[in-house]
């Protein structure tokens, strides 16, 4: 039996301060092969962060997502942290207009 990791809509800011912090690491590498392989590193989690976005957008709740705030226990009863992916379903999401963002 396979363990499935699941990524809610209350992840989505955890998971864009993780890839923040992600890419600063790899931007202060000490060479360019170390910075290109935390980056290789980091991008199937960025993919499911990207495709996190595009089903809570889909969902019409990523504003919701963005203003979770969970240290605020009323916080853990809304929808959005009910909203759960397959991480690998979302690292596989491709998107066939805008992103979450509006942008094509």
């Amino acid at each position: 039996m396979t363990a499935v990791h699941r990524i809610s809509g209350a992840d989505l800011l955890y998971w864009r301060r993780k890839a923040e912090q992600w890419r600063s690491i790899a931007e202060n590498a000490p060479d360019d092969a170390t910075a290109d392989y935390l980056h290789t590193v980091f991008e199937p989690t960025a993919k499911a962060i990207k495709g996190l976005e595009q089903a809570l957008a889909a969902l019409g709740i990523l504003d919701e997502a963005l203003t979770l705030d969970l240290r605020r226990p009323q916080d853990y009863f809304h929808r959005t942290w009910s909203t759960a992916f397959r991480a690998r379903d979302l690292a596989a999401l491709q998107a066939s207009g805008p992103d979450a963002t509006g942008k094509p």
